[in-house]
């Protein structure tokens, strides 16, 4: 962390990034960060390649979040936060990565450990903990607008305190974040209490989708472009779907096979697919993603693969033989 510090205090101009089709603790991860360094009075551009979830929006300063990068030469130094490697950053992580300093901040087990200089915790609940504590040590005054940004990352992050990750430090931390204003009722209706009319839509069809395994431990859900296009949402209306497969009865293992927007002008008859996994604890899904490029926790991973749908499910139909 003093290493981290160091850096980040010798900056001038840092771009902080996260990874694509962002869930809470990626955006609430970036948000605290840029604006603790904005209070620094550093030279900050906040990146993050997918649209924000309507969810989110609420979130102080989120405008500050820009979808493209104009000039990466004027940036001595990249802080990538909540990405396992480098690439999921998205398309631009090529060029970022000539950024003369990367500076990798991540709770993923799965972390490749790239970058300049890290701090990769795999114990802590989420990104924005481990970002919370760098915050902290740099004497930075945490206001309403970093408060609820960190608070916001924890709750989604540990499902609301649900998941196997959460743990004291969740707690704590929330606390503080409390006693800094952060209202927990209006995070967490802006959060889970408000869905448009769309996203009702697709859950139908999602619901519609489900397939599970012929001993029962596998379920799996599908979203592909046809349904996003039907009911008139957006790709990162998508998030949190897979909790609805993860709760039926006796499933160890559930999947969420979400195809890519980009597919409209394939041309090969492959098509991509972001495939995200969850387990309910007796399974180690980070290794399941690792096989594929991809990375995460034991109980929460994911990776991208290109392939045809049949082909991917019955891949994936294939892992409920080992459960």
């Amino acid at each position: 962390m003093d290493q981290i510090i160091q850096q980040l205090n010798k900056s001038n101009h840092v771009l902080i990034a996260s990874h694509t089709n962002p869930d809470g603790d990626a955006i609430g991860s970036l948000l605290a960060v840029g604006l603790a360094l904005d209070f620094l009075n550093k030279k900050i551009v906040l990146y993050n390649e997918s649209p924000i979830p309507a969810v989110y929006r609420f979130l102080p300063f989120i405008e500050l979040i820009e979808h493209e990068i104009k000039d990466l030469s004027v940036f001595d130094t990249a802080v990538i936060l909540d990405c396992g490697n480098i690439q999921r950053i998205g398309r631009s992580a090529e060029i970022i990565s000539r950024i003369p300093v990367i500076i990798n901040i991540d709770h993923h087990i799965t972390n490749t450990n790239f970058g300049t200089c890290r701090l990769v915790d795999a114990s802590a609940c989420s990104t924005a903990e481990i970002t919370y504590g760098i915050i902290k040590k740099m004497g930075i005054r945490i206001n309403h607008a970093i408060a609820t940004s960190i608070y916001t990352g924890i709750l989604t992050d540990t499902g609301s305190f649900r998941f196997s990750n959460t743990n004291l430090n969740a707690f704590t931390i929330c606390e503080e974040m409390i006693a800094s204003g952060v209202k927990p009722y209006e995070v967490a209706r802006h959060v889970y209490g408000t869905y448009s009319l769309g996203r009702i839509r697709l859950l139908n069809l999602a619901l519609d989708s489900i397939e599970i395994s012929e001993n029962g431990k596998l379920s799996m859900m599908t979203i592909t472009r046809d349904m996003i296009e039907e009911t008139g949402t957006q790709p990162e209306d998508v998030d949190g779907l897979i909790n609805y497969v993860r709760r039926i009865e006796d499933v160890k293992l559930a999947v969420l096979i979400h195809e890519d927007k980009m597919n409209s002008h394939s041309s090969n008859g492959l098509k991509n697919f972001h495939v995200s996994l969850r387990s309910n604890g007796s399974v180690d899904v980070a290794e399941i993603a690792t096989s594929f490029g991809g990375g995460g926790h034991s109980s929460a991973a994911g990776f991208d693969t290109a392939t045809t749908l049949d082909a991917l499910k019955a891949k994936i139909l294939g892992f409920s033989e080992k459960l």
